[in-house]
């Protein structure tokens, strides 16, 4: 497994309920529009502090895209497929080839919250890393991120750690992180939840 494997990932996944979909700029005006309607909701994710305005949308798309395309890290845009509203958007990152590990980072918009579908959106691109050839994956969750936490648990993930004072978040503050992980040997059930997913 190499940058090569991710970037020959589909460039789109589909659920029941989703279609994920690579960042592309064309998206910048929705992106603005989820993140700016839940920033109450992202006070642990260091871009989330800040209103979006267009330039800073298309910015971020188009930076995404351009990771998802040197074969960095994948990156998905979660729609839902009935009412084509933004869901959150989902990656996989940071990762270990020689093992090969990666970890999987997720932000909801907080309008769509409650239906199970970042769960859903989550369990497809766990399977995709598991397709990909991937044997560990691991969440970092800030300590104080229940629903995050939450999330992953759900996943099937199993916490393995906490690791106090480990950074600082956007106040300066030092919080502490947990740590999750759930391997390869754990597929068997993986798909468990469908076609009824768990709330977010």
């Amino acid at each position: 497994m190499n940058e090569s494997t991710l970037q020959g990932a589909p460039k789109e996944l589909f659920t029941p309920r989703l279609r994920l979909e690579h960042p592309r700029e064309a998206h910048a005006a929705v992106v603005m529009e989820s993140v700016n309607a839940s920033l109450g909701e992202l006070r642990y994710i260091a871009w989330g502090q800040v209103a979006f305005t267009a330039a800073t949308a298309e910015r971020f798309c188009r930076r995404n895209a351009e990771r998802v395309a040197a074969g960095e890290c994948l990156i998905y845009f979660a729609f839902d497929r009935s009412t084509g509203a933004l869901v959150g958007n989902l990656d996989l990152h940071s990762f270990e080839f020689d093992v090969p590990r990666c970890q999987i980072g997720y932000v909801a918009d907080s309008r769509q919250a409650g239906r199970g579908l970042m769960h859903e959106a989550g369990a497809a691109l766990m399977q995709l890393a598991f397709d990909l050839g991937v044997m560990r994956i691991e969440a970092w969750c800030d300590a104080r991120n229940r629903r995050s936490i939450a999330l992953a648990e759900r996943l099937g993930m199993k916490r393995e750690g906490l690791l106090r004072a480990y950074e600082r978040d956007e106040s300066g503050a030092l919080c502490d992180q947990v740590v999750l992980a759930r391997l390869h040997d754990d597929i068997a059930s993986f798909y468990n939840a469908f076609p009824h997913p768990l709330p977010d």
